[in-house]
């Protein structure tokens, strides 16, 4: 079993505000260095179904940029070191935030290669018959080596009964799984001091209702 989630690099947090866009913590990350980017393993143990992407965890620098910050930490895991501002105006990220899963996207593809990440949606009264697809996306591209990206809203409990609650909305990145994509690992920019939980899949899906995510 997998018993490291993601790796924090040292982080210094000046304050949290609760926003439209979720809770922001400004905050500086080590760069890792390109022999540490090299380094960066997948940890996978097939007989559990469970695998998770090492993550250079950073906070997002204010209460908007979850969206940046969600991209950007999905790209991490596949050693990608993008500064979040450049990102954030190809997003045409403002203060309101970043508009849709639809403006995260093609930054990812642009990082990555060409249609490789594609956009779904989950409308408020599918989220029974999209959970399947939702498990299966996350499980096929955390086996790729990629992150999946999550246009959240509203509140959710995560495995250790945590709540998380954003109303107003949210970006998150998904890393990892376990049990076959039954639980997954989410890696949220907003909160240093919960950087990383687990949540059912069932449960996240709700939590996209009426946005969408990318995979």
């Amino acid at each position: 079993m997998a018993t490291t989630l993601l790796r924090k690099t040292a982080l210094t947090v000046a304050g949290i505000a609760a926003t439209a866009g979720g809770i922001a913590g400004p905050a500086i990350a080590a760069q890792a260095t390109p022999a540490e980017r090299a380094a960066q393993v997948v940890t996978t143990d097939r007989k559990h179904g469970e695998r998770e992407l090492d993550v250079r965890y950073e906070a997002q620098p204010n209460f908007y940029f979850c969206g940046p910050a969600a991209a950007r930490n999905a790209l991490s895991v596949q050693g990608k070191n993008i500064d979040v501002d450049a990102m954030a105006k190809e997003m045409g990220t403002t203060e309101a935030g970043t508009n849709s899963i639809n403006d995260i996207t093609p930054v990812l593809n642009k990082e990555t290669g060409k249609d490789v990440y594609k956009s779904t949606e989950i409308p408020v009264d599918k989220v029974g018959d999209k959970v399947e697809k939702l498990r299966a996306d996350v499980v096929r591209t955390v086996d790729d080596g990629r992150a999946v990206v999550a246009n959240i809203a509203g509140t959710a409990t995560d495995t250790d009964g945590t709540t998380h609650s954003f109303e107003g909305g949210h970006y998150i990145s998904v890393v990892g799984y376990r049990d076959g994509g039954k639980v997954v690992t989410i890696a949220d920019s907003a909160n240093p001091n919960q950087a990383s939980y687990r949540i059912d899949v069932d449960e996240l899906a709700r939590w996209i209702a009426s946005r969408g995510y990318s995979s």
